[in-house]
C-alpha cells in the first residue's frame, strides 16, 4: 500500500476526512496529463456529492455571457444539468452568488425571500444550495463550484460551505498550473535561423 505525504494529516486530519480525501485527488494529478486532471475532478465532484448528500454537483465557467457546465456530478437517477450545457449568466445562480446578491450557503431555497420568486423559473426543485466562486491567481473569476439538493437538508450542515470553499481554491490552483503548462510554448525564443 502506498503512502503518501499529505500535510493535512499532520495538521490532525484522518484520512477519511473530505479535506483530505479533496487534496489528495486534486494535488496527486497536478502534473498529470488533461484526462486525468479530468478524471480527478469528476471523482472529487462525485465525492462532494456523496458525502455532503446532494443530487447535484457542478463546476461551471463564466465565458462569453454564458454560464458553462464543465464537470458535473449528478445523483444516477437524476441527471438534471449534463456537461457543455450553458445559459445566460445573468439568470443563473451563480453569477447572483458572486455578485452578493444571493448567499453563498441557502439551507432552504423555498424559505429565502431572493430564491423564492427564482424557483419558479428552474425546471426542477432546489431545496439546500450551496455555490463559491473559483478565484484564479490573477484574481479573475472562472466560475463557480456549486451544489444543491432536490429538498432541504433536514440539518444543514455550514461546514459544507467550508468544504466546498477549500475545494474552489484547489480547483483555481489546478486551473492555473494548467493555463501556466498550456502557454509554455509560447515562452520559448524563436531558435530559427534568420539571415542578418
Amino acid at each position: 500500500m502506498k503512502h503518501t505525504l499529505n500535510p493535512l494529516n499532520d495538521l490532525g486530519y484522518k484520512a477519511d476526512d473530505l479535506t483530505v480525501q479533496v487534496t489528495e485527488l486534486l494535488v496527486a494529478t497536478a502534473d498529470s496529463s488533461d484526462e486525468l486532471i479530468d478524471k480527478s475532478v469528476s471523482d472529487v465532484l462525485r465525492l462532494l456529492r456523496e458525502r455532503m448528500k446532494m443530487d447535484v454537483v457542478f463546476v461551471s465557467e463564466f465565458t462569453e455571457g454564458q454560464r458553462v457546465f464543465r464537470h458535473v456530478s449528478t445523483a444516477p437517477d437524476s441527471p438534471v444539468i449534463s456537461e457543455g450545457g450553458a445559459e445566460p449568466l445573468e439568470r443563473s445562480w451563480c453569477q447572483r452568488v458572486v455578485d452578493g446578491r444571493l448567499p453563498r450557503f441557502i439551507a432552504d431555497a423555498s424559505k429565502q425571500p431572493e430564491t423564492r420568486e427564482l424557483l419558479k423559473s428552474v425546471p426542477f426543485p432546489i431545496g439546500t444550495h450551496i455555490s463559491t466562486p473559483i478565484v484564479l491567481e490573477n484574481g479573475d473569476i472562472y466560475g463557480t463550484l456549486c451544489c444543491f439538493s432536490f429538498h432541504p437538508h433536514d440539518q444543514p450542515n455550514t461546514e459544507d460551505l467550508k468544504n466546498l470553499e477549500f475545494t474552489a481554491r484547489l480547483t483555481a490552483q489546478k486551473l492555473d498550473r494548467q493555463r501556466v503548462v498550456r502557454k509554455a510554448p509560447e515562452s520559448v525564443p524563436d531558435w530559427n535561423l534568420k539571415p542578418r
